[in-house]
């Protein structure tokens, strides 16, 4: 897991040979994209420009994925990422799915809470459980872009 801001993004590019299209494309969000999907590089790399209201902890699950690393961006607004490692996750609420490239879990006790704000963005990979979304200190609205990254 990686936690920065957009301005720092330059030296993460090197990780991934698809990342320094991801963040070019986060450079240039302004928060008025339309929702939904936009293709960067077909399915090796892909926007999901989403907008919701932030969610109590009491109703966050925990995912992961296999395929894709996460590059999640928020551009307004503020948000909790918990964090944990995957070796950790204990009670499954949905098996992994190739078609979501996801399983998620309850949450453990044991957790790293991401405080993120806008500007700011996390690199989750498949071994980083993550539970988005999640309200800071109230409900917020929250303009965010998730990109998804192959794995290589």
């Amino acid at each position: 897991m990686i936690f920065d801001t957009l301005d720092n993004a330059d030296r993460y590019a090197s990780l991934n040979s698809r990342f320094a299209k991801a963040f070019a494309y986060l450079r240039t969000v302004d928060g008025t994209q339309e929702l939904g999907r936009v293709d960067l590089e077909g399915d090796d790399c892909y926007a999901i420009v989403q907008a919701y209201e932030t969610k109590p902890v009491e109703k966050a699950l925990f995912e992961a994925h296999r395929k894709y690393i996460d590059v999640q961006f928020v551009h307004s607004g503020r948000e909790t990422i918990l964090w944990a490692p995957l070796a950790a996750m204990k009670e499954e609420t949905m098996a992994f799915t190739e078609e979501k490239d996801a399983a998620l879990w309850k949450l453990v006790p044991d957790v790293t809470p991401l405080h993120i704000s806008g500007g700011q963005f996390a690199i989750l990979y498949p071994e980083d459980a993550h539970a988005p979304c999640v309200e800071w200190d109230k409900p917020e609205q929250v303009f965010k872009v998730v990109v998804k990254v192959a794995v290589e």
